[in-house]
């Protein structure tokens, strides 16, 4: 059977990996996330990925290699994790009564043969208008401050959705499982 190594240290891709229920190992990347110049959101997340997975190749030489990178994009530029209270109460409050979309890129690595497969997973979300008290207390509560948008949908920041469109829930959370076992079939992994 093929080895796992998910190219991330972020604990929501590892826990979302967890529900395939195979063995797997995590190993951080490492790399230089800088977006290049004339890049578009959806070009950066893809080499992203890429990049974390073939960052990995040298030292998983017999694995399937996964890498994933998500991306949102807001009033026409690209949102990363707030990492502090006043960008999260920034990011909500500009979300607020609006459709956003996140972009999550997926790369599957074979290192054996080198054969790499990728595909972005679209999720267009919709905010239900958020007063500033229901931004506070929401952050308060949850303390999303890691995660892009500044809330959780698995976890109490689903309160905060109107709607949500998508082919597959798990990519809005960082990494898209459907697609997934789809590429890891693919080489040769069938999951039930």
């Amino acid at each position: 059977m093929q080895k796992l190594v998910l190219a991330s240290s972020s604990p929501y891709r590892k826990s979302l990996l967890e529900r395939l229920r195979q063995p797997f190992e995590c190993a951080s990347p490492d790399i230089d996330e800088t977006p290049r110049p004339g890049e578009t959101a959806e070009q950066l997340t893809q080499r992203l990925a890429q990049t974390k997975a073939q960052a990995l190749r040298s030292r998983f030489s017999d694995h399937l290699i996964i890498g994933s990178d998500q991306v949102l994009l807001l009033d026409g530029e690209p949102v990363s994790k707030p990492m502090s209270h006043a960008a999260a109460v920034d990011q909500l409050s500009r979300s607020s009564g609006r459709t956003l979309t996140f972009s999550t890129a997926l790369c599957v690595l074979n290192s054996a043969t080198g054969h790499e497969q990728t595909c972005i997973e679209p999720v267009h979300v919709t905010f239900r208008d958020l007063s500033p008290e229901e931004i506070e207390r929401y952050l308060q509560l949850e303390q999303p401050y890691d995660c892009a948008g500044s809330f959780k949908s698995e976890g109490l920041g689903i309160t905060l959705i109107a709607r949500m469109q998508g082919n597959d829930p798990t990519s809005l959370i960082g990494l898209p499982l459907i697609r997934l076992r789809a590429m890891l079939a693919n080489e040769g992994l069938n999951l039930p």
